[in-house]
Formats: C-alpha cells, structure tokens, sequence
C-alpha cells in the first residue's frame, strides 16, 4: 500500500487533540443525538422522556446479530432501567463513537509502514484515527470490546445524575438513592426515571461515575431477561429496511454489471428497445429506471447491454494460478516460531498436505440496495452499510459534493456476513438519482449481487510436518511444522477501497504480490509447537476480494484441523487426546475440547463412527496470550448417502468469556455453524468468461431447515473479557465435516465446498 500524507503525519497528530477520558466527550463531539419533544439527553449515548422511555444510541450496524439489543442491555443493566422501557435507534455518524478497537486490529490497512505503533487494545493512535476517521465500521466481532466501556460509562453517569435529582428533591444523600427497574427509590420513597430526566438533564455529566458490576447472565435458568428489541417489529413485518423505503416522486432501478476482467466498459446500447424506460449509463455499469423496479429490470433485459472486457475471469486460469504459486512461487515469511528449517532436517516430512478452498459467495437475504434523494445540493441516502462514514464519503466524491452535503440514514441489513462493508451499490444509487432529477431505489437482483458481489478469495495450502517416533504407541509428536498458503492479498485490497478509496480494479492491481498477514489470520495453530513456519504466496485471481464472515479464520482453520486429524490418524493416536497433548496451556480451548467430547459422546473417532473434531482459537493477532480471543471446539457426526454428504449433527462448546446475553450469544453460534455448513458444502460457484454461473440462490447447494442437522451448543463459563460470538460459530465447521466423512468413508476430503459428487 502506498504511503499517504495522512499515514505519515498521524503519529504527530496522535499526540494532541485525543480523547482521553469518557468525560472529555462534549468538548470534543457536538450533541448529535436527534431528540424528539419530551425527551432529554445525557451525553452521546442515551436520552430520558418524561414517559419514562430510555433510548439509546447503537453505533453498529444491525444485521440481524442483535447488536441492537445488545448494547441497548449493557445500558440498560448500568443504568437500572425497566428492559421494557427500552428503546434503541442507530446512533448518528460521529467521532463519539469511534470503533477504536477496529482500528487497532486493522492498523496494517490504514497505516501499513509503521501498523506496530497503533496496534494494542488502548492504542492511543488508533483512537485518535478512529474519532478524526469518524470510523464506526461493524466488523470483526469488535462491538463489545469497543462499546461495552462507553456505554456503562454514560449509563452510570446518567445513573448518578438521576439520583442526584431526586436526592435533591427529597433533601437526602444522592449515594444512599438506588436506581432500579427504571425508578430511583431512597427508603419508601421513589421516583420514575421519566419524572427525574428534565431536572438531572439540567446538571453536568460527571466526569468518573462508578460502575455496577459487569454485565452477565448467569448460566442458571431457560432463557434471557432481555428478549431482542427488534423481535416483534421483525415477528410483525413492520421493520423497515432499504428497500422498504418510500418517498414523493420515488422511481426505481435495476442494474445490469459488467463481467468481471481485467479492464471492462460498457459497449454501445440501443435505447429504441427500451420501451420508453430511462436508461442511465455507468462506466461498467448500465441502469434502467421505471415506476416499478420490475418495468426496469424488463427494459434491460430488452435491451441485453454488451460490455466491453479484457481478459475476463474463468474458473481454470483461477486453478492454475493458485495451483502454479502454491508449488513454485515465491513466499513471503509472515510468523516463525523457532528454527523450523533446522528442525525439519534432511529428507523427506513425516507427512505432507494439499488443501483447496474455491470462492464464497456471501449469499445474503436481502440484496444491495439503497434509497437516494438529490435535492438543492444535498444527498440523502437510505442505506443498510457496515462503514457508514465511508459510504458518506465515497457518495460524495462521486457527486463532487461535500461530505457535509451528504446525510446517511442507517437502515438495518437482512443479512449481510460483511458484504455490505463495500457498498458501491450507494455510489450508483446517488449518480442514477443526479441523472434523472428524483428520489431513486436501486434494488440489484439475486444474478447482479453474484456478479458484482465480492467472494471470499480463493485459497490453496501445503502443511508439512516432521513428527518423532516412538516405540511406546505414543508418536506424532510435532518436531516441525510448515504452513504455506496461496491466496490474494485479500485485506491490503479491501484496505485500499476502504480506506483509501480506491476503485475494485486499481486496488486489485496494486495490491499484487504483496505479503498479506490479515488474510491468513488464524494460520498460527493454537497449539505448544516449538517451531513453525507460516508463509504466504500472494495470487492474482481476477476477482476483487471481499471480507466474509469467519474471514481468514474459517479458512485457515479447515487447513490447520484437517492436517491435525490427518498427522493424529498416521500415528495411530486418538485424535482428541492428540490435540490436547499439543495445546500446550491454553486450558481454556481444552476445557472446550472435554465439554464438547462429553457432550457429543464422541467415540474416539472410530473408523466408520461418523465423528469428526475440530477446534479453534480466534483472536486478534496483536493479542499472543488470547485474552480477547473466542475458542470453541466442534464435533460433526456425517455421512454418505445416496444424496451425498449428510450431517446429522453439530455439537460445539465455546468458551466467549462473560456472557452478556446468553440467547444472543447462543444466537450466533448456532447461526455461524449453520453458515459455515453452507460454505462447506456450497455457497460457491465456477465463472465463465467472466461470470459466475450460478445465478440462484438454489444453486449454491446452501443449507435450508428441511437438512439442517441437529446442533446441541454449550458454553464454558467464565470470567474473561466477552468475546462476539458472531465469526466463532463458522471457522471450525468445515473441518470438523471432513474429518467426520473420513471417519465414515475412509477417504480424505481435502477441498471446499464438498459437493455431492466428490462423495
């Protein structure tokens, strides 16, 4: 990535101007916390009606992991608010909410030559980048590691500011009030937080309010105290999405893409065969606008636009690539433990691995869309983006307008498993509306989010490894271990558009052949290993990369868990007190191992069982103790039948720390294991000539109720920072199914998807 202005002139600025206490907030952030009548604000983050109804801002976008609910309880838990007098809307673009955490864990994309100084948990750096940035980015499981703090901060401070008026009322010590069920009472005395919010809204926050203890849900009982917030307007259909979006003199497009290749432009287009319908031309895009999205999206099957495209994508010279960089090319070293060449010595390894991984698509519920309105100047935009500040921006660049001139109004996603971290889909929504003079709602269909969506990058893999012998029954000790892997430069790319705002091709292009750490995340096996080699082959596919959820982890862990049960087979040991032999001290991933074990009834992996185990530890790579990291531990029970691979079961145990809210957090990892089993067995597709061929949904071989297996999930309770669920659940699936399928057919599987006739 190339050096700008701004990475080499934020050290300086890194030492002024930061904030350093929650209590330095109004100084440095206007309120932008929108009001309505009666209500009163305290800080950023929450405001009090007189009814009585606690609202509270969530910085994070709310794609259907609860996210919302969340961080509405950590306030509301802090505060003593009645759960049932709480309200939560998307808080506005703002530096107040900075996500410093994400900043600090993607410092190697934003600040490349010198990331190392602004990695850590309480980076001062990252912060100050993340408030200028206005960085409120969803990703990485980061929402309670970067919010949980700030928002029981302004939960005790409205907290004492409440007591301290009806203290004053009822002339008393504020610190003898308590506040509970969203009422301050002293003795028989109480008040409701509604009748108090006008007079403690009248006195300054506090600057060190003192925090309750954490929030936790116990491990005892059948469910949670708070339900999600959003349930009944999603049980009622009254939630409101992009799409739901309607306004006077509102028109609606459809899109057509160019092919993906090297370089692409839209050819010559006869408008006569449009019947009327307004087209609107792109530089690789065409889009038609009618009064129905349906009446666009015939116009432009009418008018079938031709696009001009340079060496266009295909499946084989992908293959080829991979498969000519993973034997020949040449690697860069990204982690070394040891003296692994040393250690490996003369000769051939004890055992060698290939493994393949083909593109994901994200096969989200709702497609792009996005609602725009082009009036005096002023862009509005009705968008669901998991970077609201960087779509603001990239809208405005493409209109020439100030960022000022462009207002977002976050939508919640029907899914999203981080597509919507790229949202040009609001780039084309903003130019198609400056073209026709109205409020336009640019919907893409199933086919133009498979063609213009960005996959998860291929990968391939060798693992090698030199274990010892020995007499004792006890071999396969790791002497040493090689991890090589082939892939994009996938995060430095997604870097680029990101935060450097660069178009797909042109960071594509630049991003060839450099070293990648982030897109091999989670290759470092969890396990005691005195020396290890992880290298990384970049490889130019053709197709942007797109993060995903479970992102390099849900790769590296099918690399990493396979090649484990495979060295565990080849000596003959028993593949669970294998791995726990090599854990080394992380207890925690053990304890998760054991629970798992008991509570799937595993049988030792005996041949022609159906069980398969997997494990792994997810983490920041700043963070080699995993005091913020998520393990959890997989077993799959799976079979071949006449319709190919059948998982009956998933069992996994996790262990995320303290658990704030045990639905949720069981949630999500029920829903990552339902994900990763469709990205194990499908959830991908082949292109030709720059196309994908799959243009359905019911082609991507996902996954649907009537074949989801039995999945029993436990969690391993402890005191630990709390860890987001949300990536945890998928990386450990794909592997934990291959092992399984080797244990019932005797055969290894080696590449993803698994398709039904590789069985």
């Amino acid at each position: 990535m190339r050096l700008t202005r701004r990475g080499l002139l934020i050290g300086g600025a890194a030492g002024g101007g930061l904030l350093v206490a929650w209590a330095l907030t109004p100084r440095h952030f206007p309120q932008e916390l929108p009001l309505k009548d009666g209500e009163f604000a305290f800080g950023a983050w929450l405001a009090i009606a007189r009814t009585g109804i606690v609202t509270v801002a969530v910085p994070q976008l709310e794609m259907g992991q609860g996210v919302s609910t969340l961080l509405a309880q950590v306030v509301a838990m802090e505060l003593g608010a009645d759960w049932r007098k709480v309200a939560a809307v998307p808080a506005p673009i703002s530096g107040a909410y900075a996500n410093a955490v994400l900043a600090a864990d993607w410092a190697p994309l934003w600040m490349p030559l010198a990331s190392g100084l602004a990695e850590g948990e309480d980076s001062r750096m990252a912060r100050g980048f993340a408030e200028r940035e206005r960085f409120m980015a969803t990703a990485g499981g980061t929402s309670l590691a970067a919010y949980e703090g700030p928002a029981r901060l302004a939960a005790a401070a409205a907290r004492e500011l409440l007591c301290r008026a009806a203290a004053a009322r009822w002339d008393v010590a504020w610190t003898e009030c308590k506040a509970a069920g969203g009422f301050v009472s002293h003795g028989n005395r109480r008040a409701g937080f509604g009748d108090l919010a006008e007079d403690a809204a009248g006195h300054d926050l506090p600057g060190d309010p003192a925090l309750g203890p954490a929030p936790a849900e116990p491990a005892a009982g059948t469910g949670t105290a708070f339900p999600r917030i959003d349930l009944p307007a999603l049980a009622e259909g009254s939630a409101r999405f992009a799409g739901d979006i309607r306004l006077e003199g509102m028109v609606f497009a459809a899109i057509r893409h160019a092919p993906v290749g090297q370089a692409a432009a839209l050819g010559t287009v006869d408008e006569s065969r449009a019947g009327g319908v307004r087209l609107v031309h792109g530089s690789d895009w065409l889009a038609a606008v009618g009064p129905t999205w349906w009446a666009a999206d015939q116009a432009l099957a009418r008018v079938a636009p031709a696009f001009k495209v340079s060496r266009p994508v295909d499946t084989s010279r992908i293959e080829a690539a991979l498969d000519q960089a993973v034997k020949k090319a040449r690697t860069e070293r990204i982690a070394t433990l040891g003296d692994p060449e040393g250690a490996m010595g003369e000769g051939p390894p004890s055992l060698i691995a290939r493994y393949d991984i083909a593109p994901a698509l994200h096969a989200t519920l709702e497609t792009a869309s996005c609602t725009a309105r082009l009036e005096g100047g002023r862009l509005e935009l009705w968008l669901a983006t998991q970077s609201p500040e960087t779509s603001r921006r990239a809208a405005a660049r493409a209109l020439g307008l100030n960022p000022r001139d462009v207002v977002l109004y976050p939508m919640p996603a029907g899914g999203s498993f981080d597509a919507r971290l790229d949202t040009p889909h609001a780039v084309e929504a903003a130019l198609i509306a400056r073209e026709v003079g109205k409020p336009v709602q640019l919907v893409w269909s199933r086919w133009q989010e498979q063609v213009a969506g960005k996959p998860r990058p291929p990968a391939a893999a060798v693992l090698w490894a030199r274990t010892r012998e020995s007499a004792q029954g006890q071999g396969g000790e790791v002497i040493s271990w090689h991890t090589r892997i082939a892939t994009p430069a996938a995060a430095r790319e997604f870097g680029r558009r990101l935060f450097g705002g660069e178009a797909p091709a042109a960071a594509l292009a630049a991003s060839a052949g450099e070293a990648d750490p982030l897109a091999l995340s989670g290759a470092v096996p969890p396990y005691g290993l005195a020396h290890f080699a992880l290298d990384h082959v970049p490889v130019v596919t053709g197709i942007p990369a797109g993060r995903m959820r479970g992102n390099g982890h849900a790769m590296t862990a099918f690399f990493t868990e396979s090649f484990v049960d495979e060295l565990a087979r080849a000596a003959g040991r028993e593949p669970l007190s294998y791995r726990i032999a090599m854990l080394g001290g992380d207890l925690r991933l053990a304890e998760c191992l054991q629970q798992c074990a008991t509570l799937a009834g595993w049988d030792a992996g005996a041949d022609a069982s159906g069980q398969g185990l997997a494990c792994h530890r997810l983490g920041p790579a700043h963070d080699p103790e995993g005091t913020r990291a998520g393990r959890i531990a997989v077993i799959a029970t799976a079979r071949q039948d006449a319709a190919g691979v059948r998982v009956e079961k998933i069992t996994a145990v996790a262990d995320i720390g303290r658990i704030v809210n045990r639905d949720l957090a069981r949630q999500q990892i029920e829903g990552g294991l339902v994900f990763g089993l469709g990205l194990t067995l499908g959830a991908s597709t082949s292109w030709a000539r720059g196309l994908p061929v799959a243009e359905r949904l019911s082609q991507l071989s996902l996954p649907v109720l009537g074949n989801t297996p039995e999945i029993v999930v436990a969690f391993v309770e402890s005191t630990a920072p709390p860890v987001d669920p949300g990536e945890l659940g998928v990386v450990a699936v794909a592997p934990a199914i291959a092992n399984a399928l080797h244990s019932a057919t005797g055969v290894r599987f080696r590449k993803l998807p698994l398709f039904a006739e590789e069985v």
